[in-house]
């Protein structure tokens, strides 16, 4: 026999060196066995005459049955499972690399048992599937870090300024906060996998709702709330086979095309019916322009207004934004229009990996990748949102619209009372930690898992229900899955937001504010001309008492007296305070004789 018909295990790779469907068998010959075996056998025998003789043939057969099934059990337990253990260990190595990856580790096969799992067509991979992903737990800064110690001073004692103001915030450098960006994904309490509604045919629920969102009805909406480890939920877009083709927000191929490849951070904003001017995002460092994806959804009136105005053609680029036409919008109100890519931008771009949100009105003026590591990565968070800087009540902030015209009265009042029946109640200190029940949602920072993803959901289909106000309906989301999972949304200060971007004024604002007044000087007026001199014969112009004036004699002044501005200079006739023309002439020609 040689090792290779034994199926022996080489020294390298710690395998078998052929497959077992290759084993050869060595030739059995026939061999006289010695003598002396053979006295051994006829001694077993008398053995097993002598154990017949005392028990019956029925008990030995069963005997013998039941010790040949123990055999085969016992060689199938531990000596089949030992050397596939055994040989597992042998042929399989963790493939744990240093560097950070966002890709699950699997166990890798070395290539002969790759060879054998490519014959039967299973792959290896998916058998030996290695322990769960690993997951993004946070990071602390070293200690003595500036930013690690830094603190809010007092705000300014100023008196007169009373209103929302920024309040400086501890970034980290560019390159730094890029080397700390998490290359795997945050935990998602419970939930893992996320899908979405999708209905050809659809019926109306009991209240609210649209053709876009899918009327979902209230069963369904309280089953969304009910987090499980696999959830299927209403999220936008119920129609057609892919977000922005033929579901309404429909966007072209290209622009698709170009959201699908964005993979890393994506920065978006929206203007719709001409609602704002656009502003270009600035301190961008180079690295984020390289990396970082800028995208303003418009409709064809803002398209058409840019065209114009901005010069935008065929590239689809206004400096950083990359311009996205948007047509068939589900809404005929822009701000409900706007609620689609603030609170949907997950299923806009399906492998994007984080998401900065800023509202039309606003002007970005930190480096995005400053604004992540301060607001989601530092604080291990999956979303976080600047809190109002007046207002903390649901209640409050109701009648707040309600006097500014936000919204429609009645509709306020209905999401309200309907919000306060299933146990909405105002804002106290009792609620703490929750720092605040109304946002300042013109900013969002979100990264794409599925509880995050989830939340947005929710919020969205709460504004498609009820009113477009999403501050009203913010924390009854937050709270109803805060109520089933160990999960919430990160709120900051509301001039912490202002510390990275820069809020102007609506379109119509603008256009309804007065211009500012222009001061204009004039000069003063210049000094009368002297009246011609009367005509005269030809000799009459020789004669110097008419064709020149003499200087007038100028009188000696006294030291240590102010100079008056008197009538010397110029003479009451010629300045023009009443006198006539007559008298100015008789003085200028007396002055020359006297001379």
């Amino acid at each position: 026999m040689t090792g290779g018909s034994l199926g022996l295990r080489s020294s390298s790779y710690g395998s078998l060196q052929q497959p077992f469907s290759n084993i050869v068998l060595p030739i059995q010959t026939t061999i006289t066995p010695p003598r002396k075996p053979f006295k051994m056998f006829k001694e077993k025998e008398k053995l097993f005459h002598w154990f017949f003789k005392f028990a019956g043939r029925k008990k030995v057969g069963m005997m013998f049955l039941c010790i040949a099934s123990a055999a085969v059990f016992v060689w199938v337990l531990y000596v089949g499972k030992g050397e596939d253990s055994q040989e597992g260990l042998q042929n399989y190595r963790f493939n744990r690399s240093t560097t950070l990856d966002s890709s699950p580790i699997y166990i890798q096969p070395v290539s002969e048992k790759e060879n054998i799992a490519s014959s039967i067509n299973v792959s290896v991979d998916k058998v030996f599937n290695a322990s769960p992903p690993p997951l993004f737990l946070g990071y602390k800064l070293p200690p003595g870090h500036l930013c690690e110690t830094f603190t809010l001073p007092p705000p300014p004692a100023d008196k007169k300024r009373t209103g929302p103001r920024p309040c400086p915030v501890c970034y980290l450098l560019v390159e730094e906060a890029v080397s700390l960006m998490p290359k795997y994904l945050s935990p998602s309490p419970i939930i893992n996998n996320l899908t979405y509604a999708h209905e050809e045919n659809l019926t109306k629920s009991e209240f609210g709702g649209s053709d876009f969102g899918g009327y979902p009805s209230l069963q369904q909406r309280a089953d969304s709330y009910d987090v499980r480890e696999s959830m299927t939920v209403h999220c936008g877009f119920v129609k057609g086979i892919k977000p922005g083709l033929g579901t309404g927000f429909d966007i072209e191929e290209s622009d698709l095309y170009e959201m699908e490849q964005c993979r890393g951070v994506v920065v978006a904003s929206a203007i719709f019916g001409n609602f704002d001017t656009l502003r270009q995002p600035t301190n961008v460092s180079d690295i984020a322009k390289k990396t970082v994806c800028f995208f303003m959804f418009v409709d064809e009136e803002t398209e058409a207004f840019l065209k114009t105005s901005a010069g935008l053609d065929s590239s689809k680029r206004i400096g950083l934004w990359r311009i996205t036409l948007v047509k068939n919008l589900p809404y005929t109100d822009p701000r409900r229009n706007g609620k689609v890519p603030k609170l949907l931008l997950h299923r806009l771009f399906p492998n994007a990996r984080y998401s900065l949100w800023i509202d039309g009105k606003l002007e970005l003026v930190v480096d995005p990748y400053q604004v992540l590591e301060r607001f989601l990565w530092r604080k291990n968070t999956t979303i976080a949102i600047s809190r109002h800087y007046k207002r903390f009540d649901v209640f409050v902030e109701a009648e707040a619209n309600k006097a500014a015209g936000k919204y429609d009265n009645s509709s306020i009042d209905f999401q309200i009372v309907f919000y306060n029946k299933e146990g909405l109640t105002p804002y106290t200190s009792a609620k703490l930690p929750l720092t605040s029940d109304v946002p300042e949602g013109c900013v969002i920072i979100k990264e794409h898992n599925p509880i995050s993803n989830l939340f947005t959901c929710l919020w969205f289909n709460e504004v498609d229900r009820f009113t477009s106000r999403d501050q009203l309906s913010f924390s009854t989301v937050r709270d109803k899955i805060r109520s089933k999972v160990n999960w919430t949304v990160s709120m900051f200060l509301d001039c912490e937001r202002r510390n990275f971007v820069v809020q102007g004024y609506h379109r119509d604002v603008l256009e309804r504010m007065s211009p500012p007044l222009h001061i204009v000087v004039h000069p003063p007026p210049p000094p009368p001309l002297l009246p011609p001199p009367p005509a005269t014969d030809a000799t009459s112009l020789k004669s110097p008492q008419v064709n020149v004036q003499a200087p007038v004699k100028k009188l000696p002044v006294r030291r240590g007296r102010e100079r008056k501005p008197s009538s010397r200079r110029h003479p009451k006739g010629i300045a023009g305070t009443g006198t006539t023309k007559e008298a100015a002439t008789t003085t200028v020609m007396a002055t020359t004789q006297t001379l």
